[in-house]
């Protein structure tokens, strides 16, 4: 990985882009974190950050020139706080190719309020029930999403079904976040390194005793589910004992097939045709 240092930023390539903004393209690097943007001196209208390892979008300084960031083919999860103090005439976001997984996860677009474009192809979001009503909803200033044209109709859904108190709890509901790590965060102060002596003979136990293949597989499930066969079993019991319940054998659930999300088509950057010194 590189960092993003003043000498970098210096070096890279510079110049007018098809629609005549001044871009500076700062693509694959490997980059991990956004930061020494105040190295541009405030010359760019759009910034190239695509093909990096960024995880979280923030780390800008005052950039009041600055309408355009792309973000191509990252590892984004997480959107920082008031990016439109530092970022105030934002227009466009391209985020396709990240790794944004929950509605809740888009709520800090909200406070860009001059925000009119955005792309969220190919994150996991993407695939969430009522994205795109959702995304309207919270971003009204929005016109185009995923290179698609917001319709008056969706403008219109995204209000009836957000309406009063039962579509701010359905928005509740609906905006939860991801449990994401972000680098720098502490780690969890315990962590599971693997059954413990008990539970191997637990299981050691309950194998011995299989009397039918079947038997082995409702064995096998259980331990991907993380129960212990035996010690489980015995404790429950002794639980529903204690209470003067009977105790009720366990019914397995089947896991539903997950459906499988469209492809979508990778958008990339043109090539510089203009070249500034």
């Amino acid at each position: 990985m590189v960092k993003l240092t003043p000498e970098l930023i210096d070096q890279a390539a510079q110049y007018l882009n098809p629609v005549r903004d001044r871009e500076i393209d700062l693509r694959g690097y490997k980059i991990p974190v956004i930061e020494n943007l105040g190295a541009t001196m405030d010359q760019f209208d759009t910034i190239d950050l695509s093909d990096n390892e960024l995880r979280k979008l923030d780390g800008f300084p005052l950039l009041k020139r600055m309408k355009t960031i792309m973000l191509n083919n990252n590892r984004i999860c997480r959107i920082g706080e008031n990016l439109q103090e530092n970022l105030p005439k934002l227009e466009s976001i391209i985020l396709t190719n990240n790794s944004i997984a929950e509605l809740g996860d888009l709520d800090n677009l909200s406070t860009i309020t001059t925000l009119t474009s955005l792309s969220l192809l190919r994150n996991p979001v993407q695939g969430k029930k009522q994205y795109r009503l959702y995304v309207v909803h919270k971003v009204p200033g929005l016109r185009i999403l995923d290179f698609r044209k917001i319709k008056l109709k969706e403008r219109e859904a995204a209000a009836q079904l957000f309406k009063g108190k039962k579509g701010e709890k359905l928005a509740k509901e609906m905006g939860r976040r991801s449990r994401t790590f972000v680098p720098g965060a502490g780690l969890p102060t315990e962590q599971k390194t693997g059954p413990s002596p008990e539970d191997i003979a637990a299981i050691k136990a309950a194998i011995a005793k299989a009397e039918s293949f079947e038997e082995v597989e409702r064995l096998k499930q259980l331990l991907q589910a993380g129960q212990i066969p035996g010690k489980d079993d015995s404790a429950g019991k002794k639980k529903a004992q204690a209470e003067g319940g009977e105790v009720e054998e366990e019914k397995e659930e089947e896991e539903e097939p997950m459906d499988e999300g469209q492809s979508q088509r990778d958008f990339t950057k043109w090539d510089p045709p203009i070249a500034v010194h």
